[in-house]
């Protein structure tokens, strides 16, 4: 009986912990313009693209992606794990583009899959604006 007492604290613990995380990730930050590098792994590569969020209402973004006046589509957030996920779709004539990031000391980290051209890009972004 009192080993199940105890589980039962320690997991409501836990739960509020886990919970007071979540809540303490301000989406606000994702606000603004990100400059994407999208090959990190060659400094001598000027590869990169601009990524606006607009707006983060109800674990939803909006804005433009890789090119001016490409919509961002689907835009979801996720900061279960006291940790900004996002996720989001776009694309261009040649195809459908899936992006996902994570927020990390002032950072997104992501990679953007497109099908149609065969590639994963894996990318470092910096706010701008």
């Amino acid at each position: 009986m009192k080993t199940t007492v105890v589980a039962i604290i320690f997991f409501s613990l836990m739960n509020s912990a886990f919970s007071q995380k979540a809540m303490d990730a301000n989406t606000n930050v994702l606000l603004g313009e990100w400059k994407l590098d999208m090959s990190p792994q060659d400094k001598s590569d000027s590869n990169f693209a601009i990524m606006r969020i607009t707006s983060v209402d109800n674990k939803e973004m909006k804005g433009t992606f890789y090119r001016k006046g490409v919509a961002l589509k689907n835009g979801k957030i996720n900061t279960q794990l006291g940790i900004i996920y996002g996720a989001l779709t776009s694309g261009d004539n040649s195809g459908q583009y899936n992006t996902a990031f994570y927020f990390e000391n002032g950072k997104l980290y992501g990679t953007t899959h497109a099908l149609n051209r065969g590639f994963l890009s894996v990318w470092v972004a910096e706010k701008v604006e």
